[in-house]
């Protein structure tokens, strides 16, 4: 690519929440790269359109909801860890195309080894969507060998459970209803708004090993302050946001990300909303 494809921006609907431009921003600053950075709506069905109507000066996309299968669709090629999540997250321009790839899985990966040094056999998510297909892969990634995913409707897990069995480590997955939920085991992942975490939910699956609640605002989440009022790790969704934020900076840039940096400037937005 020229070196003047430095423009880069997250993608979604809604997007004024994101924190990725905080992030990527704090990066450059930190090495004084000459990127831009910014946070663009694109709702759905309009991935396809908007990435067509983007000049050669573009660089880098972040990808976040509701866009990442879009995404998958949509690029010349796609890595083997998008191609098992079923969803990507980052688009990256190359000389032949667009480059697929998912750095959720990896991120979630760095980001419970980082606050959780060891995990446990079983896992228990809530959610079935992209999200908790891209944790689900992470955590057999680190040797959970049995993950049960909790939602409202289980046909609408599927996509997500198929892609966690397909995993070369095999694990097993079980898809239960809500309503149905037993007491979680292990490590316990929230992959919904914390209005969904109702108090008879909370109380019903934990304690557990470590909690894993991917949502960074608002925080502390009903989930999350349970856990802490039982002495329960927390791995939370700013951590997961930077770890894949510094992977992606990479892929963009050519450069390691400044992680401390990074992390600092997330933690000071958040502090101030």
């Amino acid at each position: 690519m020229p070196d003047s494809a430095r423009r880069c921006a997250v993608l979604g609907d809604p997007i004024d929440h994101s924190l990725s431009p905080v992030l990527h921003r704090a990066g450059y600053e930190a090495l004084r790269l000459d990127f831009e950075y910014d946070a663009v709506r694109v709702p759905s069905g309009e991935l396809a359109g908007f990435v067509a109507g983007l000049g050669p000066e573009w660089r880098g996309l972040s990808v976040t909801a509701p866009l990442k299968r879009e995404a998958l669709d949509l690029a010349d090629e796609v890595s083997e860890t998008a191609r098992l999540a079923g969803a990507v997250n980052t688009l990256v321009r190359t000389e032949s195309g667009w480059l697929g790839e998912n750095t959720d899985v990896p991120g979630a990966v760095a980001a419970i080894r980082e606050r959780f040094g060891t995990v446990s056999e079983a896992a228990t998510i809530i959610g079935g969507g992209a999200t908790a297909a891209s944790v689900g892969l992470a955590l057999a990634e680190l040797g959970i060998e049995q993950i049960t995913l909790l939602v409202r409707d289980p046909a609408n897990a599927a996509a997500a459970a198929a892609a966690i069995r397909r995993h070369p480590a095999g694990p097993g997955v079980e898809v239960v209803r809500l309503d149905q939920a037993a007491p979680a085991e292990g490590v316990l992942v929230s992959t919904v708004p914390a209005t969904a975490q109702t108090p008879d939910l909370v109380a019903r699956l934990l304690p557990v090993d470590v909690v894993f609640d991917v949502t960074y605002h608002p925080w502390p989440t009903p989930l999350v302050e349970a856990a802490a009022a039982e002495g329960v790790p927390v791995v939370s969704g700013l951590d997961l946001l930077v770890h894949q934020a510094v992977l992606q900076f990479g892929i963009f840039t050519g450069h390691d990300a400044p992680l401390a940096a990074m992390r600092e400037a997330g933690e000071r937005a958040l502090a101030a909303r």
